[in-house]
């Protein structure tokens, strides 16, 4: 039987995949990685200071994600999303979250709720301290957790990769004006509403919350180009 690599080094490998798909993460929604742009894992590692292994597996993940596309012997492509993409994901997302929200409304528990709150306000108080990705992770939660109370698996999946593939852009930018706060704030004005039995207006302020995010998104696309990226392309 051939012997097995220790469950150490596999453990080390894979928190140094994990770290990698992070960083590079937070190098889209930075936009220190732009759409439509072929970057290499030999020089992505280069930049990182570690081998290309873990970026190129880490590069693989977020391809799965959506989030780039592999180009045969030269690496991978950052995806590139148009105002139709993000106009159809939104009103797919509408269709699924604005109504789930009205019948979690209706059927959740308080308790069920009210353990929703730490996440809506780890989404504020990330916009506040500038925190891009815990931001984003905490709205990831947050959103999923809601829609996990309606008790379907699979819708929850779907959400889920709608998010994936609909990253917002110019987040920084966004940020560095001061509006995400406000977005952020509308999570708990949503639970609020949830947890006062309004349906009716915690369907709108889903629908609201929604159109916001898009408003963002269209802002990011028209913002002006970021600086020049630290991240070598191929």
């Amino acid at each position: 039987m051939a012997d097995l690599k220790p469950r150490a080094l596999i453990s080390v490998q894979e928190r140094l995949r994990d770290q990698v798909a992070h960083a590079l993460r937070a190098a889209l929604i930075s936009g220190e990685l732009r759409p439509g742009v072929v970057y290499s894992a030999p020089a992505l590692a280069a930049d990182f200071g570690v081998s290309a292994t873990p970026v190129r597996e880490a590069m693989l993940d977020l391809a799965r994600e959506g989030l780039v596309e592999a180009v045969r012997n030269k690496g991978f492509r950052v995806t590139e999303l148009s105002e139709r993409d993000l106009d159809e994901f939104t009103e797919i997302r509408a269709l699924i979250e604005v109504p789930t929200v009205g019948r979690v409304t209706r059927t959740a528990t308080r308790e069920q709720l009210e353990a929703l709150r730490p996440e809506a306000e780890a989404i504020v108080a990330a916009a506040r301290e500038h925190d891009l990705i815990a931001y984003l992770e905490a709205d990831r939660r947050f959103h999923l957790g809601l829609l996990g109370l309606a008790g379907n698996a699979r819708l929850v999946e779907t959400v889920g990769d709608l998010r994936k593939r609909s990253r917002l852009y110019g987040l920084t930018r966004l940020d560095q004006r001061g509006e995400l706060v406000s977005s952020a704030e509308e999570h708990l004005e949503l639970l609020d509403l949830m947890l006062a039995g309004d349906a009716e207006a915690a369907e709108e302020c889903m629908s609201r919350h929604l159109g916001h995010v898009r408003s963002l998104w269209a802002a990011g696309l028209d913002a002006p180009e970021e600086e020049p990226v630290r991240l070598r392309a191929r």
